[in-house]
């Protein structure tokens, strides 16, 4: 039985911000939100079959590390599928949010944005 990703936890300093956007942007929901472990707040942001856990550390626990693509165990971005590349461009675009890396090879056409909290998002559409 092959295993399936549910979620992606990224720890940023406002869910609440980052989910409101998530929402709009690519139409998810908040499916939970909570205090979490150490003294964290948490929101689950996605879909049914998955989602984004944005997690705010507790008091005393933030760190900051800019070297996303140059550490081991680092979060590179993360990855979207939409059914309609251009209007999810347009929606990041009016967001205000600038699209980079734009590139079309198999298997679809896509674009990367760095997205609230510097967090790096690639949106793709398979057979676009």
């Amino acid at each position: 039985m092959p295993a399936r990703l549910e979620h992606v936890n990224i720890c940023v300093p406002d869910p609440v911000a980052t989910a409101a956007v998530l929402e709009r942007l690519f139409d998810w929901h908040i499916r939970w939100e909570g205090v979490s472990p150490g003294d964290g707040y948490s929101i689950h942001v996605g879909v049914t079959e998955g989602y984004v856990a944005l997690y705010r550390p507790g008091h005393g626990m933030q760190a900051a590390d800019p070297g996303r693509y140059r550490r081991w165990a680092g979060l590179n971005h993360v990855g979207v599928v939409v059914s309609d590349l251009d209007q999810a461009e347009a929606r990041v675009r009016a967001e205000g949010y600038e699209t980079h890396g734009h590139a079309a090879y198999e298997p679809g056409r896509r674009f990367y944005f760095d997205g609230p909290d510097g967090v790096e998002y690639e949106v793709v559409a398979y057979g676009a």
